[in-house]
C-alpha cells in the first residue's frame, strides 16, 4: 500500500503542474493517469496538436494565396498531410518525453491506471490501494455530444478525431463555431475544403466581444468559410446535414464529414464522486470553495472540473494554487486577467470585460480603438486585418478590457493581461515607449484615443 502527501488524478496542464509544484514544495508526489502518455486532452488531442496543424496550413495557405506579394515564386506549390500529421505527432511526443523527464526530476511517481475514489484518502487504481493525504481532482473534460450526432470518428467527428483525418474531406459541416470550430474548421478550409459552420447563437465566438466576433466571421468568410448562424443541427440524412433556423425555415448542406463542436464537459466517469458525498452542481460542475476544496476537505478539484472558462492555462494556475494552498501558503488568482485567445489568421484574443458585459452591469466605459492598417510593421508583414480595442473607467482611468482582432494577437494581448493584473491605468500604458515598428504600437495608439493625446 503507497501513501503520498499528494495524490493527483489527471495529467492535463491542471494536474501535472500540480504534482510538480507540489513535489517541488518537498510533499510526496504522486500522479495517476489512465492514458499511455502524460499530458491530458489539451497536449496529447486538444492545443497542441491543434496548434501543430493551424500553423502548417496557414504556412500553406499564405505562401498559396501571399507569396507572389513578396516575390516569390510558388507554382505547383503542394502539401502532404501525412507529413503534416508526422510533423504534429513529433511535437507532441516531444513534449510527452518532457513531462515524463520533470516527474523523474522533481520524484513525482506515474501510477498508470483508472482512479477510482474509495474514501476522503483512499484512490484504487486496478488492485492497488493508495492513500493520499490530500487528492487533487484534474481529469479535465472531453466533447460534449450532440443527441442524434453519435461520435463515430468517420464521419461523425469530435476534435480527437478532426486532428487525425488521413484526408482532406472535400465537404465539412461543423456544428458550433466556438474557438474549437472555427480553428479545426480554418485547418481543413485552408487545405482546400468547403467548410460550412453551424451556430446556434447569432454570432461566432458569443463568449467575446461582439466586434471581435463580428470582425473574424468577416475575415474568415473573405477566405471561404460559409456560417449558418441562428440555425440548429435537426438531423443527418446519408450525406446531408438538415439544420433549421429560429423561423422555422430548413436548409439541407450537403457533407463528407461533421465536425461536432458545441463544447465540452468535465470528464469524471467512473471516478467514484459518490463514495466521497460529492454531488455535481446543476451545469455538471464539482462545486468548491476558495481554497478549491470539495464537499471533502481533502479533496480539491481544478481546472475543467469547476466553473469557469475550459483553458489550460487556467488550470495551471489553479493547480499550481492548489498544491501551495496545502503547504499552508496563500497563492491568489486574478481571473479577471486571464486571456481568452483564439488562433484563427487573423488571431483573436481578449481580456478583462467586454463592452456587452459593461453594458449589462450598466457601467460607464470609454473607448479606444486603433487598427493594424496604420501600424508599419503590419504593412511590411502583410497583416493589416484587425484592430485593437481598449476599455477604460472614465473616473479611475483604469483598464477594465483589452480586445485584439489581428496579427500575433496571442503575443500581444500579454502586455494587456499584465496590465490588468497590476491594475494599471490608461495613462500608464500610454506613457510606455513601445518600439518602432512593432505591432505593439497599436496598443499604445487605441490608449491614446483614449487619453486623448
Amino acid at each position: 500500500m503507497s501513501q503520498y502527501d499528494v495524490v493527483v488524478i489527471g495529467s492535463g496542464p491542471g494536474g501535472y503542474v500540480a504534482a510538480i509544484r507540489a513535489a517541488e514544495l518537498g510533499l510526496k508526489t504522486a500522479c495517476i493517469e489512465k492514458s499511455e502518455t502524460l499530458g491530458g486532452t489539451c497536449l496529447n488531442v486538444g492545443c497542441i496538436p491543434s496548434k501543430a496543424l493551424l500553423s502548417s496550413s496557414e504556412m500553406y495557405f499564405k505562401f498559396k494565396k501571399e507569396a507572389h506579394v513578396h516575390g516569390i515564386l510558388s507554382e505547383g506549390l503542394s502539401f502532404d498531410l501525412n507529413q503534416m500529421m508526422k510533423r504534429k505527432e513529433k511535437i507532441v511526443s516531444g513534449f510527452n518525453q518532457g513531462i515524463q523527464g520533470l516527474f523523474q526530476k522533481h520524484r513525482v511517481d506515474w501510477i498508470k491506471g483508472k482512479a477510482i475514489l474509495q474514501g476522503p484518502h483512499e484512490i484504487r487504481v486496478g488492485d492497488r490501494l493508495i492513500l493520499a493525504k490530500n487528492i487533487i481532482l484534474a481529469t479535465g473534460s472531453e466533447p460534449q455530444n450532440l443527441p442524434g450526432f453519435a461520435f463515430d470518428e468517420v464521419t461523425v467527428l469530435s476534435s480527437t478525431g478532426a486532428l487525425k483525418l488521413s484526408y482532406v474531406p472535400k465537404k465539412m459541416v461543423v456544428i458550433g463555431a466556438g474557438a474549437i470550430g472555427v480553428e479545426l474548421g480554418s485547418v481543413y478550409q485552408r487545405l482546400g475544403a468547403d467548410v460550412s459552420l453551424v451556430e446556434f447563437s447569432d454570432r461566432i465566438c458569443p463568449s467575446f466581444d461582439a466586434a471581435l466576433s463580428l470582425g473574424l466571421q468577416k475575415s474568415l468568410s473573405l477566405q471561404g468559410m460559409k456560417f449558418y448562424l441562428s440555425h440548429k443541427a435537426v438531423r443527418m440524412d446519408g450525406k446531408e446535414l438538415l439544420i433549421q433556423n429560429k423561423a422555422g425555415e430548413e436548409t439541407r448542406l450537403s457533407l463528407d464529414v461533421i465536425l461536432v463542436s458545441i463544447g465540452r464537459r468535465p470528464y469524471l466517469d467512473g471516478l467514484g464522486l459518490e463514495n466521497v458525498g460529492i454531488e455535481l452542481d446543476h451545469r455538471g460542475f464539482i462545486p468548491v470553495d476558495a481554497s478549491f476544496r470539495t464537499v471533502s476537505n481533502s479533496i480539491f478539484a481544478i481546472g475543467d472540473l469547476i466553473e469557469g472558462p475550459m483553458l489550460a492555462h487556467k488550470a495551471s494556475e489553479e493547480g499550481m494554487a492548489v498544491a501551495e494552498i496545502i503547504q499552508g501558503k496563500k497563492p491568489q488568482i486574478d481571473y479577471a486577467s486571464i486571456p481568452n485567445i483564439v488562433y484563427t489568421s487573423p488571431e483573436m484574443a481578449s481580456v478583462g470585460f467586454s463592452e456587452e458585459e459593461l453594458n449589462a452591469k450598466r457601467v460607464h466605459y470609454q473607448v479606444g480603438q486603433a487598427f493594424f492598417k496604420a501600424n508599419p510593421r503590419a504593412r511590411c508583414m502583410g497583416e493589416e486585418e484587425g484592430f485593437v480595442k481598449i476599455l477604460a473607467d472614465p473616473k479611475s482611468r483604469r483598464i477594465l478590457g483589452v480586445h485584439i482582432l489581428g496579427p500575433f494577437a496571442s503575443e500581444l494581448i500579454q502586455e494587456p493581461a499584465h496590465a490588468l493584473f497590476l491594475r494599471s491605468s490608461v495613462d500608464q500604458l500610454a506613457n510606455t515607449c513601445h518600439a518602432h515598428p512593432t505591432l505593439s504600437e497599436t496598443i499604445r495608439d487605441a490608449v491614446l484615443r483614449i487619453v486623448k493625446k
